[in-house]
């Protein structure tokens, strides 16, 4: 099958082109790097076998429909986004310009196709906005009120694609995101607070925690994320889904546990809490589990240990 990955230079991108050439499709990448990189895809590109090609493409450009029509994908997962939301509040028009006119050039593309499949990756964070403790684990029921200009793109982006499934016919699935981690994590950016831990344990750095960290996220493996993705390629039409735990952990928990797999004792530094900061956070993932047969298995501990070896190897590279 032929599918594209747009920002597939990006961290959660690189591992699903990972594994989607594993499993030997054909991957047309589509990423302008300016958050991605292509040592992110240096096993992808390194190996004679894969059918890949990349293409240093802005989404929002014209150029991306002709693309996406000449390279007729049965699968097209929409992942390239601006995905900070403090940019979206410093620059609105930005983030809105990216992440919905960006997802109108893929729909426009796929709507030139006489069938294909959008994926989107939503961001389950910012999408339900402040939930009360009460409906959490929140589920896809519960209103899509965000917050954020970043989230108002995300929810915006969702609508289209109702609309184009029932104007054009163009089959998608949105999974909203739970907090995603795991190896390529930017370590240096605002959001990945588990690289950015990991970063701070390994060089014997205090880590800074903002408010009294008893606020929760939801914490989801990489690998548990893609695969909802390959298998929202054939499942969840017309759905959102929830791709997270549905456990919540509180950031001092987190920093417990990724000390203790560091082997360090250095203890944490408090800070005043960030403005605009949820305090609670959790998705419900039941329906991913009856739509796509889904479900997160890797442990945290394990998923951890993988971050600080791939920051190791980084290092030793």
């Amino acid at each position: 099958m032929r599918v594209m990955v747009t920002g597939g230079a990006g961290f959660i991108g690189s591992n699903l082109v990972d594994r989607l050439l594993a499993e030997g499709h054909a991957v047309d990448v589509v990423d302008d790097l300016s958050s991605g990189t292509l040592a992110n895809l240096a096993s992808a590109r390194s190996d004679q076998n894969h059918e890949m090609t990349f293409h240093q493409l802005d989404v929002r450009s014209g150029e991306l429909v002709e693309m996406i029509a000449r390279r007729q994908p049965e699968v097209i997962f929409h992942l390239a986004a601006q995905a900070d939301v403090r940019v979206s509040v410093k620059r609105p028009v930005f983030d809105a310009d990216v992440n919905i006119l960006g997802t109108l050039r893929v729909l426009e593309g796929a709507r030139s196709l006489s069938s294909a499949r959008v994926v989107f990756a939503a961001s389950g964070g910012t999408l339900y906005g402040e939930p009360d403790a009460a409906d959490l684990p929140v589920r896809e029921s519960h209103p899509h009120r965000p917050l954020s200009p970043y989230g108002v793109s995300k929810k915006s982006a969702i609508d289209y694609l109702v609309a184009y499934r029932e104007l054009h016919a163009v089959e998608f699935c949105a999974l909203a995101l739970a907090n995603v981690f795991g190896p390529r994590q930017d370590p240096h950016g605002e959001a990945g607070v588990v690289a950015i831990f990991a970063e701070r344990l390994l060089t014997g750095e205090p880590i800074t925690i903002f408010g009294d960290g008893e606020q929760t996220r939801d914490f989801i493996f990489v690998d548990d994320v893609v695969d909802a993705f390959v298998r929202a390629a054939t499942r969840g039409g017309g759905l959102v889904l929830n791709v997270g735990t549905g456990r919540e952990l509180s950031v001092n928990e987190l920093a417990r546990v990724m000390a203790e797999v560091a082997g360090s004792s250095v203890p944490p530094v408090f800070a005043p809490l960030r403005p605009g900061e949820l305090q609670r956070s959790a998705l419900d993932p039941q329906r991913a589990g009856i739509h796509l047969g889904w479900s997160a298995w890797t442990d945290l501990s394990e998923g951890v240990r993988s971050v600080f070896d791939h920051i190791r190897d980084a290092r030793a590279g």
